[in-house]
């Protein structure tokens, strides 16, 4: 075995190791210890952290943040009840009365501000459950409540605008937000502990999400950042990869890709969009490990490899993944500013680790359980 492939698995350990420490008693995955505005645990970066234990074999740690994101949701059903009546009322309901996306590691509300109103998490978590409860033969039935809130709530605000992935653009409907939704409602479909009405409830809302995604894209030949936008973003690659809302050959699914490389990828690194600033708009680890699995779905082994292979060089010596590189900005002028605000930036990164360990696993260059 090569010094390589060693160092490859050497640090799909640390990876696990990493998510470990940074998993509080409550099942919460801290998204990085070490950069205080990412000192709360998200919905949706959790879910991809808990689907890569999962898939490594760290089945008590997946169902322990399956199992925070379950109190987080039953502790509100009165919440939930509220805003699903004012839905139906037609009432206009403000941006801060949702369900937030950001949450301390106990599961309180955090106090501090921030871009809260995120429809994505509360499909991700519902899709890692799935996936993780067909991969190890687990029953959803402990989180059937909790599940049963999360569909109710995307399925009937869905295509209200929301934040994206990146805590922007509120006012528009984002396309890796409704691949997000729409894989955890295929999922929740299949579960007859939420009853047949719930499911038929969720059924029609990805049908209604397809619908709307493939009009969408169709109008201008691929996937857009959000809908009605002529920018493509990174984190589209999920609709496909590993959402499912397209299969990889989709011709819109295969333009949006090709777009995406020829605008957003840098030497196997990969931004999230164009006109990226935040702390100068560098290269994103767990979109560069997205892009390799990717790859790996669709028969491209060498080019995930390289994937990895990049992920893997920009971790520090110690092994930690940082949430983005630093290599090739887009904004330079704007990566100071962001340093005096908040400090330097995330390092280690929860997500960038789960990615990384993700795509390790897909290759065969490590199993389960690490």
């Amino acid at each position: 075995m090569s010094d390589d492939t060693l160092h490859l698995q050497a640090l799909a350990r640390h990876s696990v190791a990493v998510i470990r420490a940074g998993q509080a008693p409550s099942g919460a995955y801290i998204a990085s210890p070490t950069f205080s505005v990412y000192r709360y645990s998200w919905l949706r970066d959790g879910a991809f952290i808990a689907d890569a234990m999962s898939r490594a074999g760290e089945i008590e740690s997946a169902e322990a943040f399956f199992g925070w994101c379950a109190g987080i949701l039953v502790d509100r059903r009165e919440r939930v009840a509220s805003l699903l009546a004012r839905r139906a009322a037609g009432e206009r309901i403000a941006t801060t009365d949702f369900l937030h996306t950001r949450y301390e590691l106990d599961g309180r509300d955090s106090a501090s501000s921030w871009e809260n109103f995120q429809l994505d998490g509360y499909g991700t978590w519902l899709w890692a459950l799935g996936a993780h409860s067909r991969r190890h033969g687990r029953s959803v039935e402990p989180f059937a409540a909790a599940a049963a809130l999360s569909v109710a709530y995307i399925a009937a605000f869905w295509d209200h605008p929301s934040y994206d992935w990146w805590e922007e653009h509120e006012t528009h409907v984002h396309g890796s937000t409704l691949a997000a939704i729409h894989a955890g409602l295929v999922a929740a479909d299949g579960w007859s502990a939420l009853g047949s009405g719930l499911r038929s409830q969720a059924r029609d809302a990805t049908r209604d999400i397809t619908a709307l995604v493939r009009a969408d894209g169709a109008s201008r030949g691929y996937l857009a950042k959000w809908i009605g936008s002529d920018a493509v973003d990174a984190s589209l690659i999920a609709a496909a990869t590993p959402f499912g809302m397209f299969a990889p050959d989709d011709p819109l699914l295969v333009a949006t890709v090709a777009r995406i490389e020829r605008e957003l990828v840098h030497d196997g690194g990969v931004h999230r969009y164009a006109r990226d600033t935040y702390f100068g708009g560098g290269e994103w680890l767990l979109l560069s490990a997205l892009l390799g699995q990717h790859y790996a779905a669709t028969g491209r082994v060498a080019a995930a490899r390289a994937q990895l292979d990049w992920v893997a060089a920009q971790a520090t010596p110690d092994g930690d993944l940082p949430e983005q590189s630093n290599g090739h900005l887009l904004a330079p002028e704007q990566e100071q500013a962001w340093i005096e605000r908040w400090g330097t930036a995330a390092c280690p990164l929860l997500w960038s680790h789960a990615m990384y360990l993700t795509l390790a696993l897909e290759l065969g260059l490590v199993e389960g359980p690490l």
